[in-house]
């Protein structure tokens, strides 16, 4: 029953207009929303929504003018399923990307392995060349010869069965305190020949320091011990949302004692981390910087 210049029909025009004009106002705000919403900021998309809603029912409100709870309800629901969609989306380049690491990784060992079989086998044939021109000799120079030949044939062996057994390699326990702080390990598995060049590689430009080595171990089935840790420090994992990330929240003497009963005797386990350049960079700190909690 609103009237304009004591018009019913011109109020009901005029209501009519600024109804469409405020619902393309709210579709305008509701597409924005769902263009520009990324993994992980639904909420602020919502609220956004929420107070375009708000705004166009004060503007409204002398002619009961309002978006219907029930469409507002679809536009939040819409809104939801793209952040669901970009959720996996991002989930899917990721596992892409760390798809895409294994397989570098893989080809770095085959290369390695290959490299390595290479090299052994010159040098067996270097030293069967020497043994047979001491053919018939029996003294101390052939049976070093022969001795050599057995030390190669065992590490030919050892290598034809790393590159068929994909399961065997190292597991590494590392911490990086100037990063993380002293309370966070990393438990993980390379099979490359060696395992230090894959601990150098993750203290690369990424993080401030290099990773400390609290233990490298090599399993036959490292596949199954680094996964039997994980399990045992699963509810203390940095990051829920991505299983991936090896990162937890314990100490070094923590993971030993789990890995110690995994595999038994642990020859060589380093409980106390060196940090060097955290410590060294400490004294150029700033006060205000080693005031700060678990710095």
């Amino acid at each position: 029953m609103f009237s304009f210049n004591n018009s019913l029909v011109k109020g009901r025009k005029m209501t009519s207009d600024l109804s469409k004009l405020m619902l393309r106002a709210y579709n305008a705000e509701a597409d924005i929303c769902v263009r520009t919403i990324r993994a992980g900021n639904l909420a602020t998309a919502v609220n956004r929504l929420e107070k375009a809603a708000a705004t166009i029912a004060k503007l409204g409100d002398m002619m009961q003018m309002h978006v219907a709870e029930t469409y507002h309800r679809l536009r939040v629901e819409e809104l939801e399923l793209t952040a669901d969609y970009m959720m996996k989306v991002q989930e899917e380049k990721l596992a892409q990307r760390e798809e895409r690491e294994r397989l570098r990784e893989e080809r770095k060992v085959e290369q390695e392995l290959a490299a390595q079989r290479e090299k052994l086998d010159k040098e067996r044939a270097h030293y069967q060349n020497v043994l047979d021109s001491l053919a018939g000799r029996t003294d101390a120079e052939s049976q070093r010869i022969r001795d050599k030949l057995g030390e190669l044939d065992q590490a030919i062996a050892q290598n034809d069965y790393r590159r068929a057994n994909i399961r065997a390699g190292y597991v590494y326990v590392i911490s990086n305190r100037g990063a993380f702080g002293p309370d966070v390990v990393k438990i993980g598995m390379t099979r490359r020949l060696e395992p230090m060049d894959r601990v150098r590689e993750l203290g690369s430009a990424s993080v401030p320091f290099p990773f400390d080595v609290h233990a490298l171990y090599f399993s036959d089935d490292a596949v199954a011990l680094e996964g039997a840790l994980h399990a045992a420090f699963t509810t203390r994992r940095l990051n829920h949302a991505n299983l991936r990330r090896e990162f937890f929240f314990a100490e070094p003497g923590q993971v030993r004692e789990v890995l110690a009963q995994k595999v038994g005797n642990l020859l060589e386990y380093t409980e106390e981390p060196e940090a060097t350049q955290y410590f060294q960079s400490r004294g150029s700190w700033p006060t205000s910087v080693l005031s700060r909690p678990e710095v």
